[in-house]
């Protein structure tokens, strides 16, 4: 199958498409990486899809990922090997899909005792063993002065060696809106900003939900012979919705994580530090011109939207840090501090506790309503295809075939244009802005300098000091007034406050 580009996308023309079209084969409920998955692997089977999203896409985790493609080395060193391979063979499959967004990285381990260069030299070897055909590259043993010429900041007391081995990077929502504008092209429909507040019952089944259009306000009562629940962290509350007594679902972690300035990383390398005290592994992977630092494991009790870092977990990645670097950052060099939810499957009531996973889960309540929940972005593909399996059988649709395994997304990275960028330290320019809007869903400042460009991640200080110039860019192309001006100005200045590490933690 091959999807053309559909082009500029008004608002105006998809909210009509809604109102002229109430019923669906599928609706899906959540706009991050599953949901949107989801939405795209229905649409190309020739189902009638639509994806509703309260927010903006990929807002929650799908934005505030460790922008990796991977098969999961920790999962590897705790035996998860069906795990490690079906990702592995995903990234694979989406390096072939969305080429313009996702790149090949090679990763240096710095070793300080010869039998931890011998066991992390032969877990690697195991790693792209099981990648097999699919693998992106060889791993390889490193000495001393090898790994000092590919990682010059690391320590270099009792330094042994290293390993180097090869994983992928991505552009996590840049992924998310391929996703979207793929879905599109693809005879479906997806809109953000349009929030589902009930679902329709008949007979006791599922039989569509009731959505508000979060900017106008309009309501539409909307029919579905399938609903899918792909919520991310927030999918308990849509369970409740459906059946209010029902027991949790989720058990939420948080992953932290920190941007610094290149000159912490000089080289081009990434590197991984296999065992950090809380169990995980910690990055330092070159990303967007700065370095990005994550992320912790912190099991999180609430799911709010706009998550921080919790007392001490900036300090864990600092401390980290410090083990590896002959000189680590310190809280003033950090550039951006943001955090994200891990949607953990707890243990179910008639299931015995576990250890908890980053695999996904697919259950059906009594009703009928479908939730898929856990997962990565690595394995979205494959998640996407069985929940669209489970959801076709559920609706007694005509089984077809899924063709997302081998098909090319609408990925290529919308240019930033030939005139001045709009600050200093950003490559964002005014062309871009209106790229977002017409192109990529866009409808506020956040959205612009939140995803799609990466302003406020990369950058807290920046990003506030470029929002007044991009807020009367789009208040010219959306038709606001000076009160929208004044409002998303102080809205994104309160927003980007959390991002600065100073104010957090």
């Amino acid at each position: 199958m091959i999807l053309n580009d559909p082009g500029p996308l008004p608002r105006e023309r998809l909210i009509a498409q809604l109102a002229t079209q109430p019923a669906w084969d599928l609706i899906v409920i959540g706009g991050g990486a599953t949901g949107l998955g989801t939405a795209l692997d229905a649409a190309t089977r020739g189902y009638r899809t639509l994806l509703l999203e309260a927010r903006d896409f990929a807002k929650g985790t799908s934005s505030r990922s460790t922008k990796l493609v991977h098969g999961g080395v920790r999962y590897l060193a705790q035996g998860r090997i069906g795990l490690v391979r079906e990702a592995l063979l995903e990234r694979w499959r989406l390096s072939r899909s969305a080429p313009g967004l996702v790149r090949r990285q090679r990763f240096v381990v710095p070793v300080y005792r010869l039998w931890d260069k011998l066991k992390l030299g032969a877990g690697l070897t195991a790693y792209d063993l099981l990648a097999g055909r699919h693998g992106f590259g060889r791993a390889r043993l490193l000495d001393a002065a090898q790994t000092l010429a590919a990682l010059p900041t690391v320590r270099k007391e009792g330094l042994k060696g290293g390993i180097a081995y090869f994983d992928g990077q991505f552009d996590d929502s840049a992924l998310a809106v391929a996703l979207a504008r793929s879905t599109i092209a693809a005879g479906g429909l997806v809109i953000n900003y349009m929030a589902v507040t009930g679902l329709r019952h008949e007979s006791g089944r599922v039989c569509g939900v009731i959505a508000r259009d979060q900017e106008g306000g309009e309501e539409f009562v909307l029919e579905a012979r399938a609903v899918v629940n792909a919520t991310g962290v927030w999918a308990d509350d849509l369970r409740k919705m459906d059946e209010p007594g029902c027991a949790p679902m989720l058990s939420p972690s948080q992953g932290v994580h920190l941007v610094v300035g290149p000159q912490w990383l000089p080289g081009g390398d990434a590197l991984l530090v296999p065992e950090t005290t809380d169990g995980r592994v910690l990055f330092m992977i070159p990303w967007q011109g700065k370095v990005l630092l994550g992320t912790t494991d912190t099991p999180r009790p609430d799911v709010p939207l706009e998550p921080g870092p919790l007392p001490g977990e900036v300090e864990f990645i600092l401390r980290t840090a410090q083990t590896c670097l002959s000189r680590a950052p310190q809280r003033s060099d950090v550039l951006s501090v943001f955090a994200g939810l891990r949607p953990l499957i707890g243990a179910a009531p008639d299931e015995p506790t576990g250890q908890l996973s980053r695999e996904h889960v697919i259950r059906v309540s009594a009703s009928g309503l479908l939730t898929i929940g856990g997962g990565k972005w690595t394995t979205y593909r494959r998640m996407a295809e069985e929940t669209t399996d489970r959801a076709a059988n559920l609706a007694g649709l005509s089984p077809r075939p899924c063709v997302t395994a081998e098909l090319k997304l609408l990925d290529q990275p919308l240019s930033d244009g030939n005139a001045g960028f709009l600050h200093p330290r950003l490559d964002l320019s005014a062309a871009r802005v209106e790229q977002a809007i017409r192109f990529e869903f866009a409808r506020n400042v956040e959205d612009v300098l939140a995803r799609r460009h990466r302003a406020l991640f990369l950058d807290a200080e920046a990003a506030v000091e470029v929002a007044p110039a991009v807020t009367e860019l789009m208040a010219g192309l959306l038709g606001r007034d000076g009160a929208w001006v004044c409002a998303q100005t102080e809205g994104f200045r309160e927003l980007a406050s959390a991002y600065h590490v100073a104010s957090s933690d």
